[in-house]
């Protein structure tokens, strides 16, 4: 039985639907101005201050921790820089106890919600006071009183996940949603599909945001698909969709706030298509120069979303060029004093290898963790941080002062 009308014809036509291209929505210049019949969303100073401080924060961390991990002292990194509004201006219309599934370039969400430089820093140093203790890659970020879901490497697996969760929030009826990023490369997974065909099907509180930044790492999107985007795909499962300047806060807020209300209110999923622009590499393992020119960087970074959202600040005077060079240099200092206070925190304890899967260790389990002590044990030089952890020698530690 079918679920679908349509109009009858009695000869055999065809349409591929490239004469219909879907509109960009945006409100705000690159000058801070709005657009010709543009209206801005109800947003406070006090708000307005607290997302753009969320994206200078997040773009001096990862001008930062890039540095350090070109120093050796950090393993990887991944910036967000360039999508700065794309993500801040998303979380920023949530509420605070929405979830928030990321796929790894999302540190602006986290830090609009209150994840501190130290919170980053331990995870980025994976050390005792890392709540994945230490078992992530950095930048899997994951804080469950914040509602972000922690950050899992395999591509696209957070978006059918997203639809489960909203699931669960529908028949809750506490009015939250579920916010999911990811971006178009990760659209070319299955995973999206059945994600979305699910939260149709079942009418789920769920916001299927796709930065659209251009490349999957050095694919471009020309290459990835053939139709006009992501926001097309949103009919095939008859979804509200929408696709807005991504670089533009205003828009990005607006958006969000409007799918939110679908989502909460009427069980309706939406899909938002934000168009950025990816300034910096995919991570700290990546050359851009081997797939795209300097000169498209520069028409990209005039664009600038930071620039822009403190454009707009000035015009209603909420923002003034002294207060950014404080809020510049704080911030900075901030980061150093963190980072080198997290370099030299201990990593966690040995026994949390094995803790938090099981309600009790199970014991082949815990008969291969006496093994690893052994091991240690026979090699105290090959770990010299270990060699004397009372988990490993079943010494008290206070017995173990001053020792060697």
């Amino acid at each position: 039985m079918t679920t679908t009308k349509s109009k009858t014809v009695h000869s055999p036509i065809f349409t591929d639907g490239a004469e219909f291209r879907i509109s960009t929505f945006k409100l705000l210049k690159q000058d801070g101005s709005l657009y010709k019949g543009g209206k801005a969303p109800d947003v406070s100073k006090e708000k307005a201050l607290r997302i753009y401080h969320a994206m200078v924060t997040t773009r001096i961390l990862d001008e930062r921790m890039l540095a350090a991990q070109r120093q050796g002292r950090l393993s990887f990194y991944m910036q967000c820089t360039g999508e700065e509004a794309a993500v801040i201006g998303s979380a920023a219309a949530l509420g605070d106890s929405d979830m928030i599934m990321a796929q790894y370039r999302e540190q602006g969400a986290l830090a609009y919600r209150g994840f501190t430089i130290d919170e980053f820093m331990n995870q980025l140093f994976g050390n005792d006071k890392d709540y994945g203790k230490g078992r992530q890659m950095p930048v899997h970020y994951g804080s469950k009183k914040l509602y972000y879901m922690t950050i899992s490497s395999p591509l696209a697996t957070q978006i059918p996940q997203a639809t489960g969760y909203a699931y669960g929030q529908k028949l809750a009826g506490e009015g939250h949603c579920t916010l999911v990023y990811f971006g178009e490369g990760a659209a070319s997974e299955g995973d999206f599909h059945a994600a979305l065909n699910m939260a149709a099907v079942h009418r789920v509180p769920v916001i299927f945001f796709c930065r659209n930044n251009g490349y999957a790492i050095s694919t471009p999107a020309s290459e990835q698909f053939a139709a006009d985007g992501i926001a097309p795909r949103a009919y095939g499962y008859k979804m509200d969709v929408i696709r807005v300047d991504g670089n533009d806060v205003l828009a990005v807020y607006q958006a969000t706030e409007k799918a939110r209300q679908l989502a909460v209110e009427e069980n309706r999923p939406v899909l938002i298509e934000a168009m950025t622009y990816r300034l910096a590499a995919h991570s700290s393992s990546d050359d851009p120069s081997g797939y795209r020119s300097k000169d498209e960087e520069a028409i990209w970074r005039e664009k600038d979303p930071i620039l822009r959202t403190q454009n707009w600040l000035k015009s209603h005077d909420w923002w003034t060029d002294s207060e950014e060079k404080e809020l510049q240099e704080r911030l900075r200092r901030e980061v150093l004093e963190t980072m080198k206070q997290a370099q030299k925190r201990p990593p966690p304890a040995l026994e949390t290898l094995i803790t938090d899967v099981y309600k009790e260790v199970p014991p082949a389990l815990n008969a291969q963790f006496e093994k690893l002590k052994a091991h240690i044990r026979r090699h105290p030089d090959a770990y010299p941080k270990s060699a004397n952890d009372p988990a490993i020698t079943g010494k008290p530690a206070s017995t173990q002062k001053g020792e060697a």
